[in-house]
């Protein structure tokens, strides 16, 4: 199962700026495009510090037609029939990295957590937060004591709750939202520390959408896929359990996590990697020319090639019809995507979203 670990790209890289809206065509890939979901795009910039960044996430999907006069300026040309319906919601990620025995146990001090989120919100002019705090939980051991783990998911409704009774800036009629980062299980048996469908029921109505980063399967110390198919497959079914469970409708709430960026392992001569960026990728298909091969347990590509040392390599990254196959997963289970991140991928990436 996936290693924990937090190998992903920082946030920052400029290309994310420079993205323009995908073209209206339907991709080839693209079955049909009656039966899309909603599609959420987590758009990520590290601001004041590694803990705190901007996520912007847009709504793809669109129950009526758009009006053909719409216009979208894009800092240059305009584009005409334009084919989504509101534009952007901007949410600063937020990690808890007080410790969570001495944070969770004082109500003063989640309480003045919760008060100092929900005031920089309005000050702002945010639409919310993405919290991200399990993970960082789990590592502190407290989730295996029921007491600490009833206090913290009490800690999560609570600040939904606030952020819930307070509207947006942009929209009076919309409350600010809480999406909340959930990791995978790391084993085939969810533990005890794991995230899973008890929490995803007791959370449901204080969160409104909750991350899952189904991706960082592998790692230097066991080179292999980004994200095997099978494993997002069965992720998705230790936490929403069996078709016809309960759980099934808060399907719509998960983001799955989809990875834009790739890895570059060192295979044979050593140990080693690096994760890489569309850039990267591009810049060693120059160099060396591989042949792309279709890896079918992972459903993912990759090639193989020697660098100046004669070392070995194995490159996995994200294609048209690996990104594809997980977008259709997604559909299939209902659920919405969070990308992990724009201007990490190649351009053309977008024409599937």
């Amino acid at each position: 199962m996936a290693k924990k670990r937090d190998r992903r790209l920082a946030p920052g890289s400029n290309r994310s700026k420079e993205i323009v809206e995908p073209s209206t065509e339907q991709d080839q890939l693209d079955n049909s495009s009656s039966d899309r979901r909603l599609i959420i795009i987590f758009v990520i910039f590290f601001i004041v510090s590694p803990a705190i960044s901007v996520l912007v996430y847009r709504i793809i999907y669109s129950p009526r037609p758009i009006p053909m006069d719409s216009f979208v300026f894009q800092g240059g040309p305009v584009k005409a029939d334009v084919n989504y319906q509101e534009i952007l919601t901007v949410l600063p990620r937020v990690v808890l990295e007080a410790f969570p025995a001495e944070f969770l146990t004082k109500k003063k001090q989640r309480n003045k957590a919760i008060n100092l989120i929900v005031t920089e919100c309005k000050d702002m002019g945010y639409d919310g937060i993405v919290l991200e705090s399990w993970s960082r939980w789990a590592a502190y051991g407290i989730l295996h004591d029921p007491t600490m783990r009833n206090l913290a998911l009490q800690f999560i409704k609570q600040l939904g709750h606030a952020l819930h009774s307070e509207s947006s800036a942009k929209n009076d009629k919309q409350w600010l939202q809480l999406v909340y980062v959930i990791g995978p299980p790391h084993s085939e048996k969810l533990q005890k520390h794991d995230f899973g469908l008890e929490d995803l029921q007791s959370l449901s109505n204080a969160v409104d959408g909750f991350s899952l980063m189904t991706y960082d399967f592998s790692s230097p110390q066991k080179p292999g896929p980004n994200a095997p198919l099978k494993w997002i497959r069965f992720t998705l079914q230790l936490l929403l359990g069996t078709t016809g469970n309960s759980a099934q409708s808060l399907a719509h709430k998960i983001f799955l996590g989809i990875n834009f960026y790739g890895n570059d392992f060192v295979v044979a001569g050593g140990m080693g990697g690096r994760a890489i960026i569309g850039r990267d990728y591009l810049s060693l298909l120059e160099k060396h020319k591989p042949v792309l091969q279709w890896e079918k347990n992972s459903a993912e590509h990759l090639f193989f090639y020697s660098d100046d040392n004669n070392i070995k390599h194995a490159v996995f990254y994200p294609s048209l019809l690996s990104i594809s196959m997980r977008l259709r997963e997604a559909r299939a289970w209902g659920c919405g995507i969070s990308v992990w991140e724009i201007g990490q991928g190649l351009d053309y990436f977008y024409d599937l979203l």
